[in-house]
C-alpha cells in the first residue's frame, strides 16, 4: 500500500529546499513514504518528519532531514529546533525545523545538504561538487 502524500507542491520552503538540493551533481527527487527525498544513489535529505513524543506522533511537515556526522549532529541536537526523526534516527539522522522562506537561514541549509551528500554520494559525484566549488 502506498504512502499517502504528506507534503504540499506548492510549499515555498519545499520549493527552495528543492532548488539547493537539485543543485547538486547527479541529485534527483523521488516521493518515500510519502514525503520528497532527495537522492544519488542513495537519500541524502528527506523534507518532513515526524517523531513520537509519549506514545503520540508529532509531524514537523517544514523540516530537513540530513544524516550528519557524529560531531555535527551532537551540536544540532543541543538547539531547540532540531531533533531525533522517528525510524531515521537510529542510523544517524537529524531533523532540523524550518522557519519559513524569509526566517530560514538559507546558507546554513545549503551547508547541511552538502554535508549530508558528501555522506552519501559516490565518489565521482563529491568530486564533480569539489571542481564545481574549486571554480567559483
Amino acid at each position: 500500500m502506498a504512502h499517502p502524500q504528506m507534503f504540499d507542491d506548492d510549499d515555498p520552503v519545499l520549493a527552495r529546499v528543492r532548488e539547493l538540493a537539485l543543485a547538486l551533481p547527479g541529485a534527483g527527487q523521488k516521493v518515500s513514504h510519502g514525503r520528497p527525498a532527495f537522492f544519488t544513489t542513495k537519500v541524502f535529505a528527506y523534507y518532513g518528519g515526524s517523531l513520537r513524543v509519549d506514545g503520540s506522533w508529532v509531524e514537523h511537515p517544514s523540516c530537513l532531514l540530513v544524516n550528519l556526522d557524529e560531531a555535527e549532529t551532537a551540536a544540532l541536537l543541543e538547539e531547540d529546533r532540531c531533533f531525533v526523526p522517528a525510524y531515521l534516527g537510529a542510523s544517524g539522522w537529524t531533523g532540523v525545523d524550518l522557519d519559513g522562506v524569509r526566517r530560514t537561514d538559507w546558507a546554513e541549509v545549503a551547508e547541511l545538504l552538502d554535508a549530508s551528500f558528501r555522506r552519501t554520494a559516490p565518489a565521482r559525484l563529491v568530486a564533480q561538487l569539489d571542481d564545481q566549488l574549486d571554480a567559483r
